[in-house]
């Protein structure tokens, strides 16, 4: 996430999107549990993972727009060397009004008459290249003293999925799974562009057949915050931990305005944590945080990082995600929803149980590369 900078203020000591995923403390380095195979253990290879950015590092200026730069610095020489972004002035447009709450989430961008914004060209010439931020001396140290390794996190398929009424898929042909994320579509007494559950559905799914021992992440929102805690114990789940998306715009802002909420707009949603068994011992506990700093896109759709914090917690294991669409698809990780095209399966086993329960809606086994 690019973050914001005022070209004023002194250069930070280390790169943002470096440092925030180094553990809180010295305990939860210790907590790593050591890989079951290879020489290195999963510590060694989180911490030399962090030595490197996961994307390029885009610091976006403090006063948004160039022109509003100027005006503020009150100079051009030197030029500010952040990412800015540029007003979109359509015929219809009016910047009295100034900006569009939803920006670029906006649903009538072809009419609204608000103030709408895109980044600038990265080859501006009126940009020059934004200095390197250092990394600390200690970590500096560290990354030139051990060579570059490739991460492994454990053998996984590619991404597989199947397009169905999740509603009425028999789970049992499915098998078993270490981790669970769903992201029911609950009735929250609102105007919604997709269709719902009622409350008794999504507590009758067979949710216990998935899952000996593992993690079930569950996404709630409004009144279904309570009801989502009723449902990991109708479903045999202790709620454990609970992750919370801040959710910021297109300009990094925190949203103040948007499309749900009845008492005050929400800017945020919960994702519930719940655990059934004891997977405690064979999960790398202590390696993220509960929170996440994350655009909104498209209605419905959560942030992309949980998916990282996801597989840094369960590497190498098998993942289900129910209720998905395309952009949901991950290596690792089977896929169910009814937004879904066909199906793309390359587990052997799960293909036969599937064709035996379904013997009307056969799928075929995918062939892998090579």
């Amino acid at each position: 996430m690019p973050a914001k900078i005022n070209p004023d203020d002194p250069l930070p000591t280390g790169s943002t999107c470096l440092e925030k995923s180094q553990p809180a403390s010295s305990t939860a380095d210790q907590s790593l549990p050591a890989a079951a195979n290879g020489a290195l253990g999963l510590e060694s290879q989180f911490k030399q993972l962090a030595l490197l950015p996961t994307h390029p590092f885009q610091p976006l200026c403090a006063h948004t727009t160039r022109m509003q730069c100027r005006v503020t610095r009150s100079t051009v020489d030197p030029p500010c060397p952040y990412q800015h972004f540029r007003a979109i002035i359509q015929p219809y447009t009016d910047p009295r009004l100034g900006d569009c709450s939803y920006l670029n989430t906006c649903h009538r961008m072809d009419t609204c008459r608000y103030v709408h914004y895109e980044l600038e060209d990265d080859a501006s010439p009126n940009r020059s290249s934004p200095p390197l931020l250092p990394l600390p001396q200690e970590r500096l140290a560290t990354a030139q003293a051990e060579p570059p390794m490739a991460v492994s996190l454990g053998a996984v398929f590619p991404p597989q999925w199947i397009s169905c009424d999740v509603r009425r898929l028999d789970f049992s042909v499915l098998g078993k799974f270490s981790v669970i994320m769903a992201d029911p579509p609950w009735d929250i007494h609102m105007s919604l562009p997709y269709g719902t559950m009622t409350d008794d559905e999504v507590k009758s799914m067979q949710i216990c057949a998935l899952q000996d021992e593992g993690l079930l992440f569950l996404w709630v929102t409004g009144r279904a915050m309570e009801l989502g805690r009723e449902c990991l114990t109708a479903w045999g789940y202790e709620r454990v931990d609970e992750i919370v998306w801040i959710k910021i715009n297109q300009l990094q802002r925190l949203i103040r305005t948007g499309r749900t909420g009845h008492w005050l707009n929400h800017s945020k949603e919960h994702c519930l944590v719940g655990a059934k068994g004891n997977p405690q011992r064979w999960l790398n506990c202590r390696v993220d945080c509960d929170v996440i700093v994350s655009e909104v896109r498209e209605t419905s759709r959560k942030p992309d990082e949980v998916y990282g914090l996801i597989d840094r917690l369960s590497p190498g294991t098998r993942k289900l995600e129910l209720f998905g669409r395309s952009h949901n698809t991950r290596p690792g990780w089977v896929t169910l929803g009814n937004q879904l095209q066909g199906a793309r399966i390359y587990e052997p086993d799960l293909v036969e149980r599937y064709n035996r329960r379904y013997p009307d809606s056969p799928i075929q086994l995918s062939p892998t590369d090579g």
